[in-house]
């Protein structure tokens, strides 16, 4: 029998050290997706749902009450809002607070497009911010200046990217100094803490989607988590077209009620939302101790002393040092079966959506940091085995950088 050093193979079988790309053994022959969502507790569901049509109330009624005062007891916030998704409680939270004229909102460039579409339909102009180097939230100090800049602002929005919190303390003050509200696009912040402090409880408001991606899941839907008594009441009747009951509308709402049957699913993903956010934890911490040591590689993760949900893990390349860009590794997992997806590429100032703003050029470290971004599967059902193959594949690309590179070329 005879060694192929070349290819990395014996006659008669695969060399299992070398990546699938190069020749070697796929980690996940069958597929490994990015997502996959598995009901926590299909028996309670079928019943839910089974109330919800016996009622014969599809809409405002009392499963969704009852969604927002679970969701409102686990963030121990006093008042939470249910929606139809986290882009129109976006909207409608800005509204209310007074964003209009095309004013500057000012928010991260490293978010998700739904956070600028949010302030241009409630009537603002994104203005865009830098992330920061450690976990991709925004940076207090660049929105501190870029919000001193800008002319009549309107608002500052922040995103809990990942999960993973924001420098809320900081943030607050730069809101207060300036003297606009401050707005949390806490999409992906169900579970998520702050020092211990449940996300929800910042800011104006935080806006969280139950979409079918999400930690917890309604199947489409959000929650408007606030301290404010009347921005509340508000959010209830701009919920439903602004129309306070007698149909004489007080203001131009929106029809972002969530439905009974999104509400029935809702509280069965938020029973055991703790549990799930703690699991996913775990898994993270698993990657990060197989993957240790990498050059060039580290992970999005929150400060010491906070909780993240983890709805992504995002590794962040330095392409020189690992050897590898981004589309290389992407193109290297996908090999090994491994789904990967460039969270959040391009960069919202960068989109066609926002190219008249002219911000294209004004935030060179969100683009090299968007340029870096890698997330790979995790799951709240996922095995730590299953992690742990993850991270092996990272691992073993590493080494064979060059002839990987070579084989994909600039993807």
């Amino acid at each position: 029998m005879t060694t192929d050093t070349t290819s990395g193979t014996t006659s008669g079988r695969t060399d299992r050290n070398r990546p699938a790309v190069l020749g070697g053994a796929p980690a996940f022959p069958d597929g490994l997706p990015l997502t996959r969502v598995r009901v926590p507790d299909r028996e309670g569901l079928l019943g839910r749902l089974a109330g919800v049509l016996d009622s014969g109330m599809l809409t405002n009624g009392p499963t969704v009450r009852q969604l927002e005062e679970e969701a409102a007891a686990l963030m121990r916030v006093p008042h939470v809002v249910a929606v139809s998704n986290c882009t129109a409680g976006l909207m409608l939270v800005l509204q209310a607070a007074g964003v209009d004229g095309r004013r500057p909102v000012l928010m991260p460039g490293f978010t998700f497009s739904a956070t600028a579409h949010a302030a241009h339909w409630a009537g603002g102009s994104p203005l865009f911010a830098e992330a920061r180097e450690q976990d991709v939230t925004l940076d207090p100090a660049d929105a501190e200046a870029r919000l001193k800049a800008a002319d009549s602002p309107a608002a500052l929005m922040a995103t809990h990217v990942y999960g993973t919190p924001c420098q809320t303390e900081e943030l607050q003050r730069i809101a207060d100094a300036a003297g606009v509200p401050l707005v949390y696009d806490a999409a992906h912040g169900l579970g998520s803490a702050r020092r211990g402090v449940p996300v929800g409880n910042f800011g104006l408001a935080e806006v969280f989607s139950m979409s079918p991606t999400k930690v917890a899941v309604a199947g489409e839907g959000g929650l408007v988590a606030t301290r404010d008594a009347a921005l509340a009441e508000t959010l209830r009747t701009a919920r439903d077209y602004g129309n306070p009951g007698d149909y004489d509308t007080l203001f131009p709402g929106l029809n972002a009620r969530m439905s009974e049957l999104h509400a029935a699913v809702g509280l069965t993903w938020l029973a055991g939302l703790p549990e799930r956010v703690a699991h996913r934890g775990a898994l993270v911490a698993e990657f990060a101790r197989a993957a240790a040591g990498v050059p060039g590689l580290r992970l999005a993760l929150p400060e010491e002393g906070d909780t993240s949900t983890f709805k992504d893990l995002t590794l962040i390349l330095d392409a020189e040092v690992f050897g590898l860009d981004n589309r290389q590794l992407a193109a290297a997992l996908k090999a090994e079966g491994i789904d990967t997806r460039r969270y959040f590429f391009p960069p919202v100032h960068r989109q066609k959506s926002y190219a008249h703003l002219g911000q294209a050029e004004e935030l060179p470290r969100t683009d090299r940091l968007a340029d870096s971004v890698l997330t790979v599967p995790l799951w709240s059902h996922m095995e730590a085995a299953t992690v742990r193959r993850v991270a092996d594949a990272v691992v073993r690309v590493q080494p064979f950088a060059a002839e990987v590179a070579a084989a994909v070329g600039r993807v």
